[in-house]
């Protein structure tokens, strides 16, 4: 609980949780393009956001890990705090009305908790294929799956990192939708972070049969990791 500039009311702070997708064009946009977009979207949107103190107020909102640049995710994650409650649905249709096409808020929720980080702890991801049969993939992930290990580098901002891709991969399966071989991997959240593009390069290394390009990487589903897969938080 915060006071006000007067020092005589006092102001109960609200938290919320709120998941939202990037869609269409909006996948190529940045962690920092998104962010940035929210923040312009709140002051839009009239919400009653509340400042950090010092000579710089920020907003407070706080963001979960962004999916990578060029990936769709109908999973993200962010807390808001407000100085003054407003019904969770209402935050969502305001939002949504100040935010830029292909940023759609699906669900605002109360969470005393703050962001949930502790709480995700794994992911579900789609990962579309052109041009490669179903029945000559399922031998690849068959032989990705048999690996006791299988490691990757990508370069980041803390220089050549190396991973392994076997460990973090807990399922991963086959479908057909429209003549395109379609993934479904369910990855833990490691460190460093193993992404649907390092599966796909430890596939390439057990056969040449998959495509370099995927046609469309999304996330499905961001949560922990339960009996039955992930679950939201």
């Amino acid at each position: 609980m915060n006071v006000d500039q007067s020092g005589s009311a006092p102001i109960t702070n609200t938290h919320l949780l709120v998941r939202y997708a990037k869609r269409g064009r909006m996948r190529f946009a940045s962690h920092l393009d998104v962010a940035r977009a929210f923040e312009r979207g709140v002051r839009r949107s009239g919400l009653p956001i509340a400042y950090s103190a010092g000579f710089t107020p920020h907003p407070k909102i706080s963001y979960a890990g962004g999916c990578p640049t060029g990936v769709a995710s109908e999973a993200e994650y962010l807390s808001l705090t407000l100085t003054s409650r407003v019904e969770p649905d209402a935050v969502r249709d305001r939002l949504n009305a100040a935010l830029p096409d292909g940023i759609d808020v699906i669900a605002v929720t109360e969470d005393s908790g703050g962001l949930p980080a502790g709480r995700l702890t794994a992911s579900e991801w789609q990962v579309v294929l052109s041009g490669l049969a179903p029945d000559s993939a399922v031998p690849v992930i068959q032989k990705f799956l048999a690996l006791t290990e299988a490691p990757v580098e990508r370069l980041t901002s803390k220089g050549m990192r190396r991973m392994d891709a076997r460990a973090a991969v807990v399922s991963l399966d086959v479908q057909e939708d429209m003549g395109d071989t379609v993934l479904r991997m369910v990855v833990r959240h490691t460190v460093p972070a193993v992404r649907p593009d390092d599966v796909l390069n430890a596939l390439r290394d057990v056969s040449d049969v998959v495509p370099a390009e995927p046609k469309l990487i999304t996330r499905l589903v961001q949560g922990s990791l339960g009996d039955s897969g992930v679950v939201w938080p």
